[in-house]
């Protein structure tokens, strides 16, 4: 899909041909004496539009507009969010009628954001999933024009960050959306390895045996049930100075998650698929850092395996060596995700990273905490906290902090290893990151429980490409001035030769 960004008031907006044209109208929409503005009017005053978000009205073929279909959106207060939602709800209504050319009008007085929200509710609410479709119906909406007031100019650099990170968030849904028979270990590898030849990145995928040479042994053993072999997955993305610090992005890469011996219901089983929501969101960063190029040093790390049950899964009273050197008694081995993870953080430490966010779909009792709007954020750093609380607000792909005082630990005590993977069901998403957090000690840290807010069930079941916005906003936020320039020339350069550098295998 193609978005493209025009300069045009409404009554320009009106007259371009287009098959729909979406007029993004909030409650204190004023507007002026075109055609559209005089529809708003009318439509108040008979009580049919009073531009609440959520609400749209729909034309056909309506005077004074070029496009066929004309759709008000209302969108509230006329924030980023509700200008988000408002599109949406538009595109989705305009969804099988045969819209391939979509022109979206945003507010004249539309806030800071309004253009990565446009660009985000729109490819939002268009993606189809059809990889595994016989005769796959693919997305019919093929061109969009973001319509805004002023000179197209001043919103260029937001513009191309919101496409950028759109593509990275649809990659990261065609990734969790996949069977989990095709999106194994191996795949997630191959992914990575594409995303290096495509943009230039540095990569390298580890198997069985160098992960077993580094000392891996948590990750180790929770791929012991699982014919599918294990991968260690590092990612380099260099768009600064090699003597700046970067920031490392861990992501649980666990392709599908029956529970192990301590097995799961049979109910929603299958959506299991989606806890590698975590690395699907590495990878989806990746992507878009692929298109935006912004100065900053990111690496990527993703434990990849399966949690499955066989004669030689792990048990729940097993003790493993992690590769910290720590030792840990498995009492549950549906808590396998810390334990992926906790090699990864221990492996992050070789970067001297300036930060180090991991992200996993990590507990139900996140989900119940938060539900499905808000990610569970946990940090050891007050200034990382704030900024990734600020990248979500910015992004609409909003976390929540939650607390990691000590004696939320103190049940990870065991008589029989340093520490046990699991604290019992009080508090289990903090406890699960005070689990994490005993590997983080020579770093700020920050974890993000994506269990809630990567996937939707019931009839909408499918990954929702979480938080990759957020992630993306973040990594924007920690260019530095100094290094803003630097990194658009080396980015100029490496654009030109990225497709012809190979990956490390």
């Amino acid at each position: 899909m193609d978005f493209e960004l025009k300069a045009l008031g409404l009554a320009e907006a009106a007259k371009q041909k287009c098959d729909a044209l979406v007029v993004v109208a909030p409650e204190a929409f004023t507007g002026g004496t075109d055609p559209v503005s005089r529809l708003v009017q009318e439509a108040r005053k008979a009580g049919d539009f009073e531009g609440k978000p959520g609400k749209l009205l729909q034309a056909y073929r309506f005077a004074g507009v070029a496009a066929t279909r004309l759709v008000l959106a209302g969108a509230g207060d006329g924030c980023a969010r509700r200008i988000q939602s408002a599109v949406h709800a538009a595109v989705s209504a305009l969804r099988s009628k045969g819209v391939k050319h979509l022109v979206v009008c945003l507010p004249a007085d539309a806030p800071e954001g309004a253009v990565r929200a446009a660009v985000a509710g729109t490819a939002e609410a268009s993606y189809v999933f059809v990889a595994t479709k016989s005769k796959p119906e693919a997305r019919e909406l093929q061109r969009v024009t973001l319509a805004v007031a002023g000179n197209a100019a001043d919103h260029k650099a937001g513009f191309d960050a919101a496409r950028g990170a759109a593509n990275g968030i649809e990659f990261a849904r065609e990734l969790g959306n996949l069977p989990p028979n095709l999106a194994t270990p191996t795949r997630l590898g191959e992914e990575a390895k594409r995303l290096a030849r495509a943009h230039g990145f540095q990569c390298e995928v580890m198997g069985p045996k160098e992960v077993a040479k580094l000392g891996m042994g948590a990750l180790m053993g929770v791929a012991r049930g699982s014919e599918e072999p294990l991968r260690f997955i590092v990612l380099k993305y260099q768009g600064a100075a090699a003597s700046e610090a970067p920031v490392v992005l861990v992501g649980k890469g666990i392709t599908f998650d029956s529970g192990g011996i301590s097995i799961k219901p049979a109910p929603e089983m299958d959506e299991m698929k989606f806890d590698m929501g975590g690395a699907a969101s590495v990878l989806g960063t990746f992507r878009a850092l692929g298109d935006i190029r912004p100065a900053v040093n990111v690496v990527g790390l993703i434990p990849s395996c399966e949690n499955l049950p066989d004669g030689r899964a792990l048990k729940p009273g097993d003790v493993l060596t992690s590769l910290s050197g720590q030792t840990i008694e498995v009492l549950n081995t549906d808590a396998e995700g810390r334990l992926i993870l906790c090699d990864a953080l221990t492996y992050a430490e070789r970067f001297k990273p300036r930060a180090v966010v991991d992200i996993a779909t990590l507990t139900g009792a996140c989900v119940i905490a938060l539900g499905a709007v808000r990610s569970g954020l946990f940090a050891s750093d007050d200034e990382l906290a704030r900024a990734l609380h600020e990248a979500g607000e910015a992004a609409c792909d909003p976390c929540w902090r939650m607390p990691l005082d000590e004696e939320y630990g103190e049940g990870l005590k065991t008589n029989f290893a340093d520490m046990a993977n699991v604290a019992g069901r009080p508090a289990g998403a903090v406890t699960a990151a005070k689990f994490l957090q005993r590997f983080t000690a020579r770093y700020p840290w920050a974890h993000l429980d994506i269990a809630g807010t990567a996937w939707k069930g019931g009839a909408a079941k499918g990954s929702t490409g979480r938080p990759v916005g957020l992630l993306v906003q973040y990594l924007l936020g920690q260019q530095s001035a100094s290094g803003s320039a630097r990194g658009r020339n080396a980015a100029k350069s490496r654009a030109g030769s990225g497709k012809r550098r190979k990956a490390t295998a």
